[in-house]
């Protein structure tokens, strides 16, 4: 269930690989025990069109969407981690932020489709 959704900005990084950048952070937020890799879908989304303070300065912005009834340690934990892979993989980037994002269980819905 857990969602990991990357924002950044389409220029002002040195050389990155989106889809490792990806795996890195699925791989951190797993590496905590707070969520199940298998459960983690991960996505990202690069923006053409943004500033940064105001100027294109690069930017790469992580929301982690889970459901509600972590602690707040474990959410310190999943950011400080999904921060950590960022800062290895994108050393000269602006920005880089993570935000961790409580979802009302009772109002996520979702449906799977049987693979059997």
């Amino acid at each position: 269930m857990p969602h990991i959704v990357i924002e950044h900005s389409s220029e002002g990084h040195a050389a990155f690989d989106v889809v490792a950048l990806m795996r890195a952070l699925h791989d951190a937020a797993a590496g905590t025990g707070v969520v199940h890799a298998a459960d983690l879908k991960v996505r990202a989304m690069a923006f053409e069109n943004y500033l940064v303070g105001g100027k294109r300065d690069g930017f790469c912005h992580a929301s982690l969407y889970l459901l509600e009834g972590r602690t707040p340690e474990q959410k310190v934990m999943l950011s400080e981690a999904l921060r950590a892979a960022m800062v290895r993989l994108m050393p000269h980037t602006t920005s880089l932020s993570v935000d961790i994002r409580d979802m009302d269980a009772e109002a996520y819905k979702k449906r799977l489709l049987d693979q059997a």
